[in-house]
């Protein structure tokens, strides 16, 4: 399998090299330069499977050149291992119709444990035996940094830098990254910064040639594609046991950066029958806006209890928009260079009709973030986070046929937005037993204007050069 940027003049790579270099030289991400596609009847032969043969079935031609069948079923077994609950992700039925499948039983109580706990692993295994050290920045609106930084830390040949914008994560959020005290890791809070900031800054810095050509750059986000791959997964493992492949299933995606739901995108791609894809977005709507109207632009980050969605540049978009413009490399490029110099961007025909085929979306207020955690506790005794609901309230108002299951994809654990969840339910949630003394433990990180120097000069002093 070799990978193709989506602004068409960066080298095509094989797995391996793709996972390391994250972001590809021209600035593009990369994506395959093929869909693979699974037969009725593979799709079929998944049922049943535990979610360690559902990751290797799915996975494995996407690693096909790099890893055996064998290789990745070891990665998968320690990855998925770590797992507090047994199904790793397990279905909670709510009503008739609508589901929960719980991405949270991971080290750090976020779906982000899903991909990252494996990408850890292959990162590890890459650079074992090798001289190549990777210093990995990343940035995070919360839950990507904790991953991360669990499945990375203490790992040989890899420096991480993760940035996140001060005082717009929730407290469990920012003390799953600071109170890990291992040499390798490095937070930056940026001062008067947003998550899109945080963002803008790693961008800058995979695109500037001085600071890129001195370090070994890489990137645990979701534009890396090894991160995206494993979270394909839970999709067929959820639809199989819901009636796929006969029975086609619908999904509601809490999402800011578009990387969760472009997942279920790939699923389809592969030949999974999704009946619909729900976008749910908070206020900050710019993902809602360009599938319902076609106007991708950027507007002023709001700050609010779902602050993993508070988000105004989605960066994964970037991948649908070149799937569905025909794959234009230079065509997409130009598209891209003009919203990053605007700040918006009207889509183009082909790009709306095709999304409108698999997506649709909706934009969730806060009081009916609230009305859906009430819901959720009321008529199922489920205690969900503010993410959740956002996905939950956008699925109950979807409209879909009664005999099409809708499965919101539950993100986070509620008890990382306790405040939150107290207010919308009554209900206190308590962090799990293996995470209880979090509150006491010591935190390290460094506050640093959101500049691209005081950010570049922190990491230089740190970081191994190449």
């Amino acid at each position: 399998m070799r990978y193709t940027s989506t602004r068409g003049s960066a080298p095509t790579l094989d797995f391996r090299d793709v996972t390391l270099a994250g972001l590809a030289k021209d600035g593009g991400l990369y994506l395959p330069e093929s869909w693979p596609r699974f037969s009725t009847e593979q799709i079929a032969a998944l049922r049943g499977l535990s979610y360690v043969d559902t990751a290797v079935a799915v996975m494995l031609p996407f690693v096909e050149g790099t890893l055996s069948e064998a290789d990745l079923r070891d990665l998968c077994t320690q990855a998925y291992g770590r797992f507090a609950h047994a199904a790793v992700v397990p279905l909670v039925q709510l009503d008739p119709q609508n589901w929960l499948l719980e991405l949270f039983h991971g080290p750090t109580l976020a779906f982000k444990d899903v991909a990252l706990q494996l990408l850890g692993l292959l990162f590890e295994r890459f650079l074992t035996g090798s001289s190549q050290q990777v210093t990995v920045i990343g940035a995070t609106s919360g839950d990507t940094g904790s991953a991360a930084i669990d499945a990375l830390a203490g790992r040989a040949g890899v420096d991480v830098f993760m940035l996140h914008p001060k005082g717009r994560v929730s407290e469990v959020q920012r003390r799953q990254m600071t109170t890990v005290i291992a040499p390798n890791i490095h937070n930056i809070a940026l001062e008067d910064a947003s998550f899109d900031d945080a963002q803008a800054l790693v961008k800058a810095m995979f695109n500037d040639e001085a600071f890129s050509s001195k370090f070994a750059l890489s990137a645990v986000n979701s534009i890396n594609w090894a991160r995206l791959m494993a979270q394909v997964v839970y999709y067929f493992y959820a639809a199989v046991r819901l009636g796929a492949p006969e029975r086609p299933v619908a999904f509601s995606v809490p999402t800011g950066n578009f990387g969760d739901v472009f997942a279920g995108y790939v699923a389809a791609k592969m030949g999974l029958p999704v009946a619909k894809l729900i976008v749910a977005t908070n206020v900050n709507d710019i993902l809602h806006r360009a599938l319902s109207a076609g106007d991708y632009s950027q507007g002023i980050v709001v700050p609010t209890p779902s602050p993993s969605m508070d988000i105004q540049v989605s960066s994964n978009f970037e991948r649908l928009l070149f799937d569905l413009g025909g794959r234009d490399g230079a065509a997409l490029a130009e598209q891209m260079r003009g919203f990053e110099a605007t700040k918006a961007m009207r889509l183009t025909n082909a790009q709306r009709e095709g999304a409108a085929a698999l997506f649709g979306s909706d934009r969730v207020d806060l009081d009916d973030m609230a009305l859906a955690m009430r819901w959720a506790y009321e008529a199922s005794a489920q205690v969900i986070d503010p993410h959740t609901a956002i996905g939950l309230a956008a699925a109950r108002r979807a409209g879909l046929p009664v005999d099409v299951p809708v499965v919101t994809l539950a993100t986070a654990h509620p008890a990382k937005f306790g405040d939150a969840v107290e207010r919308a339910t009554g209900q206190r949630p308590a962090l799990p037993a293996r995470i209880g003394d979090l509150l006491d433990r010591e935190e390290r990180y460094a506050s640093l204007p959101g500049t691209f120097e005081a950010v570049t000069a922190y990491i230089a002093d740190r970081a191994s050069a190449r």
